[in-house]
């Protein structure tokens, strides 16, 4: 039984070493760790080992290193897990400007 407890813990701990580099990927410098969002395909969630429970825990944990308010969801097969902290004045401002500048570049304003 201790094998297999020590297997689990060693999946698990894989599991939170894939999960947190790319949780790592998504933060943009600029926003100083604030505004991380990961979006897991459903090709994504099977190549991690396909448990949604599991692969949600693992997010969660990594956020709280990371210093996250971690939200995760599972819509369609697929896993989102958001940063809900609420960013400092200058980083919300530079990201509805960096929101509001891809919105007219794919509406093609300029």
């Amino acid at each position: 039984m201790a094998a297999e407890d020590e297997l689990a813990r060693r999946r698990y701990e894989r599991l939170v070493g894939r999960v947190e580099a790319l949780m790592r990927v998504a933060l943009k410098p600029e926003y100083e760790g604030y505004g991380g969002q990961v979006v897991l395909s459903v090709k994504a969630v099977e190549e991690l080992g396909g448990d949604p429970a599991e692969i949600r825990r693992a997010a969660r944990a990594v956020g709280r290193r990371l210093g996250w308010k971690t939200v995760t969801r599972e819509i369609d097969g697929r896993i989102f897990v958001l940063d809900d902290r609420e960013p400092p004045p200058a980083v919300r401002e530079l990201m509805a400007r960096r929101g509001t500048d891809a919105l007219d570049a794919f509406l093609g304003r300029d």
